[in-house]
């Protein structure tokens, strides 16, 4: 394999800044995710020792140091793949699925879009938050993401696809209807809000109820990711 030129490394550095979506993925797991749903690598680089498959496009051989700033990571893996994530498909949710409004910790959407696909949910709304190309979120999802449908959509956007479908939204908050009492007939979409501030007032508008999970007095509340994922357990623990 030809060795990885400092010319080839400086372009690759140039589109990891200007193209929000390409994916520089070196753990194994998620490679294979990746590439069995479709995700075709551009360029793989590899270091001297790397003895795993091989990729159907161009390979090089890098430091590690080069892979360390491409994937963003301490100690990453023997290689990284570059990859361009396509977006899926914006449909109609015909079964429950997650709305996550405002989100900014790439480790709380990584979580939850994991949970989302454990959980048998249809699809995950990404709106106005973290992109769901941010590496932190992809190695959170563990692969996840590219096993559900994620959108990423900006609100005024959402809100008109959410208003011109009639979809059956429900907000998460400390005070609502718990959890452990609520049986929707048909689809629901659960809006986890932002990690400080909530669900935002223009989405709260369209949600037709408020839930809750059940806590002990004195708690302020759970972690996005962990009260979004009993949620989500909860609503389709009789679908699984």
């Amino acid at each position: 394999m030809q060795k990885a030129s400092k010319a080839l490394v400086k372009e690759l550095k140039k589109q990891k800044r200007e193209n929000d979506f390409l994916l520089f993925l070196d753990n194994y797991k998620i490679i294979k995710d990746a590439i069995a749903s479709g995700q075709k690598p551009l360029i793989a680089l590899v270091t001297k020792d790397y003895c795993g498959i091989e990729f159907d496009c161009p390979t090089f051989v890098a430091e590690e140091s080069i892979l360390k700033e491409l994937v963003g990571v301490k100690t990453p893996q023997n290689v990284c793949i570059m990859t361009e994530y396509t977006q899926p498909i914006v449909e109609t949710p015909k079964s429950h699925f997650l709305v996550l409004d405002g989100l900014q910790d790439p480790g709380n959407v990584g979580t939850l879009i994991r949970s989302a696909l454990a959980s048998g949910m249809e699809r995950v709304f990404v709106i106005s938050g973290v992109k769901p190309t941010n590496p932190k979120l992809v190695r959170s999802s563990a692969g996840a993401i590219f096993n559900i449908p994620v959108h990423s959509m900006e609100r005024a956007e959402f809100c008109k696809f959410a208003s011109d479908n009639m979809l059956n939204l429900v907000c998460t908050d400390m005070k609502g209807e718990s959890i452990f009492n609520f049986s929707p007939k048909s689809a629901v979409g659960i809006v986890i809000g932002n990690e400080g501030n909530g669900a935002s007032s223009e989405i709260r508008s369209l949600c037709k109820m408020t839930i809750t999970i059940p806590m002990k007095s004195g708690i302020e509340s759970l972690n996005a990711a962990v009260s979004g994922s009993i949620v989500m357990f909860e609503l389709t623990k009789n679908k699984i």
